[in-house]
């Protein structure tokens, strides 16, 4: 190894590029090969400081996280009664009324998701009791942990069907409030989408057309205003013209500087939130790949750690000719009535309202394939 150091220092015995870089590579495996050195191991070490920050400071950061949400949902919120609801009100008061319900639908679905999935416990295992649906200890809290069941190294607690820790809401997604994380994300991409479908027609006009708040001043035709106006002056002190002459007498000119400077003021907003609508589309791009994802392992019967889980075990079956089942998996339409809820009589009326209802179960114990598979084989046996 040392060997290979030396000449990699000594320059001049690399006659050519390639043998330098081949004594440059072989340099670096003696170096580094070793029986636990691999690409997980590497990706691990050089990942172990963002570890280290999300463990120590996701969690004093969380409420930060939380007031920021809510400003920018404030913040949008008002800009689009400032500028939204006088121009569709002037362009349509029947089209506004409608526009009205669809938008408060919206906001009141994204504002209680929000505030439930942050104060909702997402289910923990009782403490200092026996329970009988353990299926292992966990190594950290030293504690039975039932199915389902991981560790989170934010809130130091284990979490009963636990997806992920979301900073967002400075709270883990688990059992009881799983639902309302999704929703959230599912509501705030419709918002994100109604606000661009509706405020591109309000800032294309304000931004490259004639502008609501022009009208008035188009009114006034200048080169008449300028027409007759005699120069008076009080020494070297500039007297402001106030009238205008029109059929051989004096009227009193419009003062239009509120009016300009009102149409200043909002085309200036109207340009910043532009931007705005910017951040609006970046967020409707983000979150609604991340709604998508989820989607897509909701309808697995899967969480994110589990999706993660369920992969590495569909390898290590298929190296032995077998195929892993996932034991939670009841089907599409199965797995999202249990994941919304919509079960003892539940329907879309829960989904479309604010509903506090609560999952099936209470997430010590699941039911799962295997078991419905052996009651169906018994049934056919008897």
């Amino acid at each position: 190894m040392l060997l290979n150091f030396f000449k990699l220092i000594r320059v001049k015995i690399c006659r050519t590029p390639r043998r330098w870089y081949s004594n440059m590579k072989l340099t670096f495996h003696s170096l580094t090969h070793n029986h636990f050195m691999d690409q997980g191991y590497v990706a691990d070490t050089l990942m172990e400081p963002l570890f280290w920050f999300v463990e120590n400071f996701t969690k004093v950061l969380g409420p930060f996280f939380v007031l920021a949400v809510c400003a920018l949902t404030s913040f949008v919120v008002g800009v689009t009664y400032y500028l939204g609801l006088p121009y569709w009100w002037s362009a349509s008061p029947a089209a506004t009324v409608g526009l009205l319900i669809i938008g408060h639908w919206l906001l009141i679905n994204v504002v209680f998701n929000f505030y439930m999935a942050c104060v909702t416990s997402p289910g923990h295992p009782p403490q200092g009791q026996l329970i009988p649906e353990a299926v292992s200890i966990c190594k950290k809290c030293i504690s039975p942990k039932p199915p389902r069941t991981h560790h989170c190294s934010i809130c130091d607690r284990c979490v009963l069907k636990m997806d992920h820790h979301c900073p967002w809401l400075n709270n883990c997604v688990g059992h009881f409030n799983h639902r309302y994380f999704f929703m959230y994300m599912v509501y705030v991409v419709t918002g994100c989408l109604y606000i661009m479908v509706f405020g591109f027609s309000l800032a294309w006009d304000e931004v490259f057309g004639d502008g609501a708040y022009l009208q008035y001043v188009h009114e006034v035709d200048e080169e008449e205003v300028l027409i007759g106006h005699p120069v008076r002056f009080n020494h070297s002190k500039l007297i402001p013209m106030r009238e205008r002459m029109q059929n051989g007498s004096f009227h009193p000119i419009p003062d239009l500087e509120p009016v300009i400077k009102t149409h200043a003021t909002y085309r200036s907003t109207v340009i910043f939130v532009g931007l705005v609508v910017g951040g609006i589309t970046s967020v409707f791009v983000a979150l609604g790949t991340l709604a998508y994802w989820h989607a897509k392992i909701i309808s697995k019967g899967e969480t994110s750690i589990e999706n993660y889980i369920n992969k590495s075990e569909t390898k290590r079956y298929a190296e032995n000719g077998l195929i892993y089942q996932n034991p939670y998996d009841f089907g599409l339409l199965a797995n999202w009535k249990l994941f919304l809820g919509l079960t003892d009589g539940r329907g879309w009326r829960h989904i479309l309202l604010p509903s506090r209802h609560l999952p099936k179960g209470t997430g010590l114990s699941w039911e799962t394939t295997t078991f419905e598979i052996l009651q169906s084989d018994t049934a056919k046996e008897k």
